[in-house]
């Protein structure tokens, strides 16, 4: 019931805040989907979508994090080049005798030798080896390329609601999950609704949500109530008592502004 009350609220906000171009327009902008974990989603204008599959279970282990982790903004690589043992002579972060070390920027962005800025933030390290090679390979010949992982940027995360010290908080990639989130902002007020706490991914203008248990995460050990967080995720701890207007719904707006001035 709560729910669906956010979500109506939510769509006439947006409608009166976005002058409709059309009737068709005015009414998809009104209705609110909500995605089941096993469909894909499909993105709504000025919506607040609801999508258990955006959102993955925090990993325990640092090991697994390689495999599927995409570079951002202030990472920083190594380069090992295969025939230069010692690099080429080429790095935007530290100097390091076993390969060339690249910083990638504020804009995602990193300086590469000969070729100048090449965009690797939302790659895999598999994927940014084979655009970098592709790249260098105009100016010199390079049989194979490995980028590994020399340190990760900070990742920050707002925090909001009934928690110690709301706020922007500088993550870990070892810690990035709602829990740590919560923790690093004090923990739960007295007023908090730890079974209802969620966290909110802008994507493509649309606000996607899930909503977590962390009492049973914290007491029942029930890991899928702690999910993997991203730079720029919002999570949202409400009040134990009803939905009110400038508590509960004004702030997933506010929300918003927020994101964006932590991206961009």
């Amino acid at each position: 019931m709560k729910k669906s009350i956010i979500c109506s609220l939510l769509a006439a906000v947006a409608l009166l805040a976005h002058a409709p171009a059309d009737a068709a327009a005015a009414n998809a902008g009104a209705n609110m989907v909500e995605v089941p974990a096993t469909e894909a989603v499909q993105p709504v204008v000025n919506g607040y979508v609801e999508a258990h599959n955006i959102f993955k279970t925090a990993s325990l282990h640092r090991d697994q994090l390689t495999s599927e982790y995409r570079l951002t903004k202030y990472d920083v690589i190594q380069l090992s080049i295969l025939g230069f043992p010692n690099g080429i002579g080429y790095s935007t972060g530290s100097t390091d005798s076993s390969g060339d070390v690249v910083a990638i920027g504020p804009d995602g962005y990193a300086t590469l030798p000969y070729v100048g800025g090449v965009k690797l933030a939302g790659l895999t390290l598999e994927e940014a080896g084979e655009v970098i090679k592709e790249k260098l390979s105009r100016y010199i010949k390079i049989p194979s390329i490995v980028v590994s992982m020399k340190s990760y940027g900070p990742r920050k995360v707002y925090v909001m609601g009934e928690v110690g010290s709301p706020g922007i908080k500088n993550m870990n990639i070892d810690n990035l999950s709602a829990y740590a989130a919560i923790t690093s902002a004090g923990g739960f007020t007295s007023r908090g609704r730890s079974t209802r706490v969620q966290v909110i991914r802008v994507i493509d203008n649309t606000m996607y949500y899930r909503q977590l248990n962390m009492k049973a995460f914290i007491r029942h050990h029930d890991l899928t109530q702690n999910v993997a967080l991203q730079d720029g995720d919002i999570v949202y701890v409400p009040k134990s008592n009803g939905i009110k207007w400038k508590e509960d719904i004004l702030p997933f707006f506010q929300a918003y502004t927020y994101y964006k001035a932590i991206v961009d």
